[in-house]
């Protein structure tokens, strides 16, 4: 089993009361079952990492699948090992303290001295060496071991039968060497140094299990498991001296080396460390106490019919001509369709020669290089399906690459096809080079300028009225409370003074004249109010129904009041809507006009993530741009966001970015997802099919690259 962390990994138990008919989901190459789908993705995802080790070669930074291989496939050369060799290895291996590697060497060096039945040699006879295979061990008696070999012909077949010595025969080739001894031994044994042997194996090759004397003074069996004496001692005498002084873990951690209390910074008078101001460079930061649980950073998926090497030239070729389609007057196609069309071997396949006519039209338009190298060769200026070979040899004549000129004999011959990847896309991605160049293309990238700053310009319009408009209510409202209070000050100097309640109409003119014009009428109104409650008895004196009428007029006041607010409080809804959906539209209108696709950010290791609109998956490159993956799911995209720590700079801001995109990308994967199971629906469809009645293979949705046309082309 592969080993985690250099230790064994446990694998999950099935879950109770599991019913026959019960939907569950299984790791395939563990055949562990789970019943819930985020323990299963957190295992798969577990797997995916680069944590695990080879058992048998200690080889690690592999996945969990891939330890499993290595480890049968030594397994495998470990069993073909003969059985002769097994028991005198298994004899020199048990209780050996040699390291790994000399233990090794040890094994081999004996071995090849001690020959066995069938091994194959070279023979020394009659001045010459002979291939040869071991019969027989015959003892002579007199303390020298002679070998009875059969001497090998063509094919293997035998000649004759003789007998040689032992420094007669010569190892043509060992049977085993220093790596298939060391997965041995790793198989073999259950401890390392001193090295012991599984109990059933020795028992088998009669192997005896007792510690010999030289060890019996460091080692003793306890359990059926091999004890170091001095480390048992060791862990019992600190335990009880702890158990005598009544230290508890707490005191424990409060103390030094020497046993005292750590009081250095109490008498120095140290200030305390500062603490640390996030976000930092995410090298530098560190675990703490409070840090949320992170999850396991997903593996992405690496299945890429192109090589490695070249998956950058396929998204940027890709990238450029589904932004400029309508330039190049080339209908857009997916990503997985442009890269099975470089793989395929059909040297005309539409989608291949529409590409490559689209940019090479562009370069006979801005009357350049190209254009004046046609001229000289007399050629048309259509190109066609038949001659856009020609094309393209001149186009790999004038830019002179050597990698690429090499290929120029096989494309004449008409097997373009046939070209391996890379050279069909340094094809295109020199043709993209040079397009970038043309001023049709940089007319275009103008254009898109201007009309993104014009973009710009609006929303900051739009902003700034935003804002103006909400500074002159908040001065409105203002003035309204400076008003109020104006009048409040007034009404109570009224009542306060009787001269002043006489003059009541010429402080009321002056206040009138400070307060708004809006506003007038509501003053008058709680002046006479006020001063009807400052002649308070005469309003005792008053008829009920008098009152009654004041009453239902308060009322009916309070009603429009909350009427009004209410209509306040609908248009300021409806504004905001209106603001968001112009928001929307900017922001859509702006993404349009993208000039060019930047990735999302980097995490601690420095790998970029990039996310292309017009595919939906979250593309991963490594520091040094050799490995590329991709995240296809809504799942392991949930997985790499909550594995992302904010604490650092660039994992931050990648975070951010993946959190304002998540809604559109989230819903681009589901499209995906969902177009992905149709297409594997119709597959199966077309697999079930009888033989006289199965569908052309450009039916199929897999080879939906061979059914490209050109929409927008030229005429």
């Amino acid at each position: 089993m592969p080993l985690f962390k250099r230790k064994p990994f446990d694998l999950a138990k099935p879950p109770e009361d599991l019913e026959p008919s019960e939907l569950v989901y299984q790791v395939r190459f563990t055949k562990e079952i789970f019943r819930d789908y985020q323990e299963y993705l957190n295992r798969i995802n577990l797997y995916r990492q680069r944590v695990w080790m080879c058992k048998s070669t200690g080889k690690s930074n592999l996945t969990y699948e891939e330890a499993m291989v290595t480890e049968k496939h030594a397994i495998q050369k470990v069993q073909q090992l003969p059985n002769d060799v097994v028991a005198p290895a298994l004899r020199i291996i048990q209780f050996s303290m040699l390291s790994l590697r000399d233990l090794a060497d040890l094994v081999t060096k004996k071995l090849q001295k001690d020959l066995f039945v069938g091994a194959e040699l070279y023979g020394k006879k009659d001045d010459g060496l002979y291939p040869c295979r071991v019969l027989k061990i015959v003892e002579n008696g007199v303390g020298k071991t002679q070998y009875e070999v059969a001497l090998l012909g063509e094919n293997k077949k035998i000649t004759e039968n003789a007998i040689l010595h032992g420094e007669d025969l010569v190892w043509k080739k060992t049977p085993f060497n220093r790596k298939i001894l060391k997965s041995f031994i790793r198989e073999s044994t259950c401890r390392s140094i001193p090295w012991v042997l599984h109990e059933k194996l020795a028992q088998k090759h009669g192997i005896s299990t007792d510690l010999p004397e030289e060890l019996c003074s460091k080692f003793f069996l306890q359990g059926g498991q091999l004890v170091n004496r001095m480390k048992k001692r060791k862990n019992e005498n600190r335990n009880n001296v702890g158990e005598a002084n009544g230290e508890s873990g707490k005191s424990k951690r409060n103390k030094g080396e020497t046993g005292k209390p750590d009081a250095s910074k109490e008498e120095n008078n140290q200030p305390e460390d500062e603490p640390v101001k996030y976000p930092i460079d995410d090298l530098l930061v560190k675990p703490g106490p409070d840090d949320p649980l992170f999850t396991d950073r997903p593996s992405p998926s690496r299945d890429f019919n192109v090589p490695m090497d070249c998956i950058g030239d396929l998204l940027m070729v890709w990238d450029f001509c589904s932004s400029f389609s309508r330039v190049l007057n080339l209908w857009p196609f997916s990503l997985e369709d442009f890269e099975n069309a470089i793989c395929h071997k059909d040297s005309n396949l539409v989608l291949i020669v529409e590409t490559h006519s689209a940019l090479l039209r562009i370069l006979i338009k801005d009357d350049g290089e190209y254009s004046l190298a046609l001229q000289n060769k007399k050629r048309k200026s259509k190109i066609s399906l038949i001659t856009w070979t020609e094309y393209v040899c001149d186009f790999l004549e004038m830019i002179n690459v050597t990698e690429l000129c090499s290929c120029m004999t096989t494309i004449k011959r008409g097997h373009y096809g046939l070209l391996d990847a890379n050279a069909k896309l340094g094809i295109l991605r020199e043709l993209v080079c040079h397009a970038l160049e043309t001023d049709l293309i940089r007319g275009k990238l103008d254009d898109l300028i201007e009309q993104r700053r014009a973009l710009g310009a609006t929303v900051r319009g739009e902003a700034l009225e935003y804002a103006r408009k909400k500074r002159e209510e908040k001065e409105q409202l203002k003035g309204e409370s400076n008003g109020l209070v104006v009048k409040e000050n007034s009404m109570e100097s009224t009542g306060s003074n009787p001269h002043m309640a006489e003059n009541g109409e010429e402080n009321g003119d002056m206040v009138e004249e400070v307060i708004s014009s809006r506003q007038s009428n509501a003053f008058v109104n709680s002046r006479k109010q006020l001063n009807g409650q400052s002649k308070k008895g005469e309003k005792q004196n008053l008829d009920p129904k008098v009152e009654a009428e004041n009453i239902t007029n308060s009322n009916e006041k309070e009603a429009q009041k909350q009427l009004t607010g209410e209509k306040k409080e609908d248009q300021e809804k409806k504004s905001k809507e209106k603001r968001e959906q112009r928001k929307e539209y900017f922001k859509r209108e702006m993404e349009k006009r993208s000039i060019r696709t930047n990735p999302l950010g980097k995490d601690r290791d420095y790998n970029r993530y990039w996310w292309f609109r017009r595919d939906g998956r979250i593309f991963v490159e490594s520091s040094d741009s050799k490995q590329w993956g991709y995240y296809c799911a809504k799942e392991e995209v949930d997985a790499l966001m909550s594995s992302l720590n904010p604490k650092g700079e660039r994992e931050r801001a990648l975070q951010q970015q993946l959190e304002k995109f998540y809604p559109r990308i989230s819903l681009e994967l589901q499209k995906r997802s969902k177009d992905l199971a149709q297409k594997i629906a119709l597959e199966e469809a077309v697999l079930r099919r009888s033989t006289r009645v199965r569908a052309p293979p450009r039916e199929n949705p897999a080879n939906a690259f061979l059914k490209y046309v050109n929409k927008w082309k030229e005429d």
